[in-house]
């Protein structure tokens, strides 16, 4: 299956360059049956395209246990960002009602090339 996702320009480049494995993502109706294996063509704000494999799908709760487990510098933080990222840097985007209601995703994907 392949599941179609935009992405800001940030995300998208540091895909591209390898600096992003993880896709943080609500569980919600679009992505709750996405399994490895999967492919997902994302579409950056500008247009520009790529595809990614599903390597592993991780799920939990929130956003606050996902950044307890999940490595930072995979979910696009830079190792500079790491001492003060935040859970709810993910609030902008997912409300902890919206959260708590369908729980998270960790999207771990590779770059097809």
């Amino acid at each position: 299956m392949t599941y179609e996702m935009n992405l800001n320009r940030r995300p998208f480049d540091m895909i591209k360059r390898g600096q992003k494995s993880i896709e943080l993502r609500l569980n919600d109706e679009k992505r709750k049956n996405i399994v490895a294996g999967d492919y997902i063509k994302f579409t950056s704000a500008d247009g520009d395209t790529m595809l990614c494999i599903v390597v592993a799908v991780h799920n939990f709760p929130t956003f606050e246990d996902l950044y307890k487990k999940l490595p930072l510098d995979k979910c696009g933080y830079t190792r500079e960002e790491i001492p003060t990222a935040s859970h709810k840097d993910m609030e902008e985007y997912y409300p902890i009602e919206k959260q708590k209601q369908h729980s998270v995703l960790g999207i771990e994907i590779a770059l097809v090339k």
